[in-house]
């Protein structure tokens, strides 16, 4: 009996030699609608419209096509089954041995600017999903084909004559992949239609990886990304395959060095070039300068024991005479919007090494939320990335910032919101000088940055990512030589920290937003 083809795709990539090889090569009867059999028809292969196998023509504009019990019937109908067999027979009903679908393309509509409601709603596949569905549930009887990438996987094995059990549940559990991350796209884009704040979140991510193993070696971990979004559209140029570690660090990097410009405005003559040593998330050195090179020495500087083993981001392609710095120290992954080529060749001996490459437009088409697990649930978040906006900030103490140590103070809040809480940054000049990171009181992360400052500290400002609750912190700037210090504000004790500020003649800016980092 001749087996029967049923192909009906929105996206025609490889079809007609995909169509030709089953009707020539394997002897399959195909049977297709609308645009799918206008295209195989021009290309000469024989072609079955399915108005004329159902014998019912296509109605309200095309809406419906393939709903027809022959369709259904064809595709539903379980092989082994007598009383199917019996139901085929008594309807005139054949078995269709393989469906080809792929969806109307509804993500792509919705991304475009000013699309009409109207215009998303008649891109809602009804057919297509259907047909997609009955064969997958079915597919000990029948092969579903998704994906254009499968049509060669198909001819491999129909070649071979191993259409195996193994194959057909491989290609099932796609297709219904495929119809949830469909169903998923109109679910949420309808649900930012509605007023409604009870819609459950949904989410469709396919996998990129299997890592080899997870923060420690025991645990398993799997890096699902958008191949056109964020690290999923980054350039590995070198190196080892990317950890779950650095993968976490990276994203601390890269959320850092936004702060600063990137890409093709940080390329800019007159903008200042930013470099960010991450370790273990947090910033252990971040400076800015008039050319790289002097950002990351700046950088370094910071603290050069924490960044050995670290990850370096750039906030403009990465040159020749930077990279012979950074050859210098062990590090384990640099980022950088682009990177020049006598760069790469400097860093090539460095073969571990990892050197990435993501471009502006995956960063800046990655939606504004951020994911964090918990037992049994999720928690969604927008992230804090609000561009920082000096006029909103209130100078509270009688001695006022001049312009040297504004830029200072400026810098350091850009920083301590990408510290881990409670976050203490101590910086001069467009450089970090010591930074307190994750300890349970402020007063000890502020003992930490000012530490490592030590003598640097005079002169120098100091950030504190959430308010003082007593004023000793204050006073410990003062011992240190800070001579300007910037917070949320907020506090019931507030006065005490303006008192002692004005006690001591340092000067003080209340932003009136907390950056808290967990």
């Amino acid at each position: 009996m001749t087996p029967i083809a049923l192909i009906s795709v929105s996206n025609k990539t490889g079809i007609v030699p995909f169509a030709k090889a089953l009707s020539e090569v394997h002897d399959f009867q195909i049977i297709s609608s609308g645009g799918t059999a206008k295209l195989l028809e021009e290309a000469r292969i024989k072609v079955e419209r399915v108005s004329e196998y159902t014998g019912s023509p296509e109605i309200l504009g095309g809406r419906v096509k393939t709903l027809h019990p022959k369709i259904h019937g064809g595709i539903l109908a379980k092989k082994d089954s007598a009383s199917h067999k019996s139901d085929l027979q008594k309807e005139g009903i054949k078995n269709i041995d393989l469906v080809v679908v792929n969806l109307y393309p509804f993500k792509e509509t919705i991304s475009k600017p000013n699309v009409t409601f109207e215009e998303a709603l008649e891109n809602i596949d009804i057919g297509g999903p259907t047909m997609v569905r009955a064969a997958a549930k079915n597919h000990d009887s029948v092969i579903i084909i998704t994906n254009f990438e499968q049509y060669k996987v198909l001819l491999n094995a129909l070649k071979s004559n191993q259409v195996s059990k193994e194959l057909r549940q491989k290609f099932a559990l796609e297709a219904f992949q495929h119809t949830a991350s469909y169903d998923i796209a109109i679910s949420n884009w309808l649900s930012k239609q509605s007023d409604s704040k009870e819609s459950p979140f949904l989410l469709s991510v396919p996998q990129k990886q299997i890592l080899r193993y997870g923060e420690n070696p025991h645990q398993k971990a799997t890096w699902f990304n958008h191949h056109e979004q964020g690290w999923g559209a980054a350039q590995k140029i070198q190196g080892k395959e990317l950890s779950a570690n650095n993968l976490i660090d990276l994203e601390a990097a890269l959320s850092t060095i936004l702060e600063f410009g990137y890409g093709e405005k940080s390329s800019q003559k007159d903008f200042e070039k930013a470099c960010v040593i991450i370790k273990h998330t947090n910033p252990c050195g971040v400076a800015v300068a008039k050319d790289l090179k002097t950002s990351f020495k700046n950088a370094l500087d910071g603290d050069a024991v924490s960044a050995f083993g670290g990850i370096v981001a750039f906030n403009s392609p990465l040159d020749m005479d930077t990279a012979k710095e950074l050859k210098k120290l062990f590090l384990e992954c640099i980022v950088a919007p682009d990177f020049e080529s006598e760069a790469i060749e400097i860093l090539e001996s460095k073969s571990n090494l990892r050197l990435l490459k993501i471009a502006e437009e995956s960063i800046s088409n990655c939606p504004n939320i951020n994911f964090r697990s918990i037992f049994g649930g999720l928690l969604v978040q927008e992230t804090d990335h609000k561009v920082i906006d000096p006029k909103e900030w209130e100078v509270v103490t009688k001695v006022k910032p001049d312009k040297m140590l504004i830029n200072d103070l400026i810098f350091a809040w850009k920083v301590s919101r990408h510290v881990k809480s409670n976050a203490i940054v101590v910086a001069s000049s467009g450089q970090t000088i010591g930074i307190g990171a994750g300890q349970m009181n402020r007063v000890g992360s502020a003992k930490i940055a000012l530490e490592l400052a030590a003598d640097k500290a005079k002169g120098a400002v100091l950030a504190s990512d959430g308010f003082f609750p007593f004023e000793d912190t204050i006073r410990l700037a003062y011992e240190y030589g800070i001579k300007a210090i910037i917070q949320p504000g907020g506090s019931i004790r507030d006065n005490e920290s303006i008192n002692a500020c004005n006690e001591l003649n340092m000067s003080m800016i209340f932003t009136g937003k907390r950056h808290f980092l967990h």
